[in-house]
């Protein structure tokens, strides 16, 4: 499965659970709501924009929404440690 694949799989995952359009989490990601409509028809997508759409789903995805098999979840950056 190409990496596209794998993350239009995320995506509409994401949308199903939230109840958004892939429009409007395209937006929010790349701030272009066509965006997705692209990758779906073919279109390609550097790796900077893929490890910034993947890190987006993982940061904000509902622990009762299982991620879709086949594709490891990203860790989710830990917050930054303030030595006080």
């Amino acid at each position: 499965m190409k990496l596209t694949d794998q993350l239009l799989t995320v995506a509409e995952t994401y949308c199903s659970a939230k109840e958004i359009s892939l429009a409007r989490v395209s937006t929010l990601i790349f701030n272009d709501g066509k965006r997705f409509a692209a990758i779906q028809r073919g279109g390609n997508l550097g790796t900077d924009q893929f490890e910034k759409a993947i890190s987006w789903f993982s940061e904000r995805w509902d622990d009762n929404t299982p991620w879709p098999i086949g594709f490891p979840r990203p860790k989710v950056p830990l917050p930054e440690r303030s030595d006080s």
